[in-house]
């Protein structure tokens, strides 16, 4: 069921609860990523560095195969019982275990139950971070007033960033702040659990809506529906997704560990330098988001997509370099192609699902994406860099996911006819 555009007076609050959880998911994910060598030698010891790295991220893939699943849980939720039901419950469900993995003794302390736990809370935050994003970005669509739909949607995807960024941001201040030492010894945990304050703000926003009453839901199951009528949506929605799962897990993310390892930066270095591509990535999801609801979305898609395609290779290369000046000026022109991308596939998404079933329809489509492709690629990525001695693997992956993506916008959806009203 879906819950009618607030009125003026409370836009604000919506979008600050719209976008908290968001935010507590992928500040979450980052700061595993961030310190994932740290999170190695803690629940994998007695391996190579490399095996360690692998070990890690081996366990941030399995949080995100369980995506799809949290997205029908959720979905499911979102489309029978309301939005922000389905919205308290995820943030709920990210807070908790985020905690407990800043708190988990490692393998020294519980020997194999160490990783076995480590795993497990990861895939409970993988369920909750499926439901959380399509989600997010349904609740915050429909609330929005007609002709800043597109901008509503960059304003969810910055959710997204500012989690990253703000994981980065702390990563950073510990690296700083702190000797080695301490970050291997203990340090690495204070980032998961501060998480915990984070997500006790967004249940709070979100506890305290008042919502208008609900239009109508779905006559049976939402799931049912969706696979039912719907698989060639949930094909295209899986096919556009795969470039910005791709672009944006290896060049906000795995490229932490690439710089360090490739280029041979220092942790500190490497995790500014990411911050202020994150940074810089805010106001181009923005100004491009506003920009769709004027000249329309499936041209600036294009757009980004062929600038992947044809500069992932040039841009990578300019980041293989001695000089911190051009790694930063090919991490800028990443973030200005990837949030190009990500900008507008909210609101594209959105608008092309049926209304009454847009959580279950969007969270399966985008979550077989965003978690199984998603997911592995730092792990590949990481694989590929070592397994084949060729550091611009990454390159290819990018290049590779905007040609997937260019084939399905040869599909593009038109807006569903059932879009919330204007």
């Amino acid at each position: 069921m879906t819950e009618l555009p607030a009125p003026a007076a409370q836009r604000k609050r919506i979008i600050a609860a719209g976008v908290i959880g968001n935010m507590l998911e992928w500040y979450d994910f980052a700061i595993y990523g961030y310190f994932a060598g740290q999170i190695g030698r803690t629940f994998f010891p007695g391996k190579d560095e490399v095996t360690q790295v692998l070990s890690a991220f081996g366990i941030f893939a399995v949080g995100f195969l369980m995506r799809p699943l949290g997205g029908a849980v959720v979905g499911y939720i979102g489309d029978r019982f309301g939005r922000q039901a389905a919205l308290t419950f995820s943030v709920t469900a990210m807070a908790v275990p985020t905690f407990l993995v800043g708190v988990l003794p490692g393998y020294q302390t519980l020997g194999l139950a160490a990783p076995i736990i480590l795993t497990l809370l990861r895939m409970l935050q993988g369920v909750s971070v499926g439901g959380e994003c399509p989600t997010s970005y349904v609740f915050l669509f429909e609330q929005a007033p007609p002709g800043r739909r597109g901008l509503s949607g960059a304003i969810a995807t910055c959710g997204n960033c500012g989690g990253v960024l703000l994981g980065s941001l702390t990563g950073s201040v510990i690296a700083s702040a702190l000797p080695t030492a301490a970050i291997e010894n203990w340090a690495w945990r204070i980032p998961f659990i501060i998480g915990l304050l984070v997500g006790l703000v967004g249940y709070l926003l979100r506890r305290q809506l008042h919502l208008a009453p609900a239009q109508a839901k779905p006559t049976r199951s939402p799931l049912i529906e969706a696979l039912r009528d719907h698989r060639p949506l949930l094909l295209w929605l899986a096919g556009l997704t795969v470039f910005g799962a791709v672009g944006f897990y290896l060049m906000f993310l795995y490229i932490v560990s690439w710089l360090q390892f490739v280029d041979g930066i220092a942790p500190a270095h490497a995790l500014e330098i990411n911050s202020v591509s994150m940074a810089a990535l805010i106001p181009v999801i923005l100004t491009t988001g506003w920009l769709s609801d004027k000249v329309g979305r499936k041209p600036l898609l294009v757009l980004s997509l062929f600038l992947g395609l044809f500069g992932a290779f040039p841009l990578l290369r300019l980041m293989h370099h001695t000089n911190p000046t051009m790694i930063m000026a090919g991490q800028l022109g990443f973030s200005l192609i990837i949030g190009m991308f990500w900008a507008i596939i909210p609101s594209a998404m959105v608008e092309a699902t049926p209304q009454k079933v847009r959580c279950s329809t969007l969270a399966l489509g985008f979550n077989v994406t965003a978690g199984i492709v998603g997911g592995l690629t730092p792990l590949v990525a990481t694989w590929l860099v070592h397994r084949t001695a060729d550091d611009f693997s990454p390159a290819y992956m990018i290049m590779a996911a905007a040609a997937i993506s260019l084939l399905a916008m040869v599909f593009y959806r038109e807006p569903y006819p059932s879009e919330v009203p204007a």
